[in-house]
């Protein structure tokens, strides 16, 4: 056997691939043997690990008022929003179950507007979005609950209120349609 890195090849045998030393940032798709062949996917996607440290989120550094016209991008970065603030709240008992609360419901929203956006009939898309509209007002709730909770971090929760506000409006006026 090689010293290395395992990996699996294409038919469940495994392979061992030798380890560069400047290997700190490894793609996924250099580690999988013959992932080009079996897997056609954008390059954007697979550069996403090889910014430095302090610009993983390039989201972030966009103007606030430079909001994304596509709603499905706008509720996945707003998901990832709450996951980022989330991780802000210390955990204690009183904030365990708020966190767990807000993040399902703030990352629900867009899951539920991509289901609505591959709704097979009308009724299965207003369903879906009548979904993501409950539960970005889910979101607006625990959030109120976070920022009662940590006044420090009251500021931030307030601009993710109204975030989900904005979201909550966008989807009842698509649902009355």
């Amino acid at each position: 056997m090689q010293a290395g890195v395992p990996v699996w090849g294409r038919r469940g045998d495994m392979k061992y691939v030798r380890q560069s030393p400047k290997s700190e940032v490894r793609s996924p798709k250099s580690e999988c043997v013959g992932a080009a062949e079996e897997f056609q996917t954008d390059a954007a996607f697979w550069a996403w690990g090889h910014e430095p440290a302090g610009e993983m989120a390039p989201r972030e550094e966009a103007p606030p008022g430079d909001r994304p016209r596509d709603l499905e991008e706008r509720a996945a970065r707003f998901g990832e929003a709450i996951v980022r603030f989330a991780k802000k709240v210390p955990r204690n008992a009183v904030n365990n179950r708020l966190i767990d609360q807000l993040v399902g419901a703030g990352t629900s929203v867009g899951a539920n507007y991509s289901e609505a956006k591959d709704a097979v009939s009308r009724k299965e898309f207003k369903n879906r979005v009548g979904t993501s509209r409950k539960e970005s007002k889910e979101a607006m709730f625990f959030l109120r609950m976070i920022a009662a909770a940590e006044e420090t971090l009251a500021a931030e929760a307030r601009e993710l209120w109204r975030e989900a506000k904005e979201l909550n409006l966008l989807f009842g006026s698509i649902w009355r349609k």
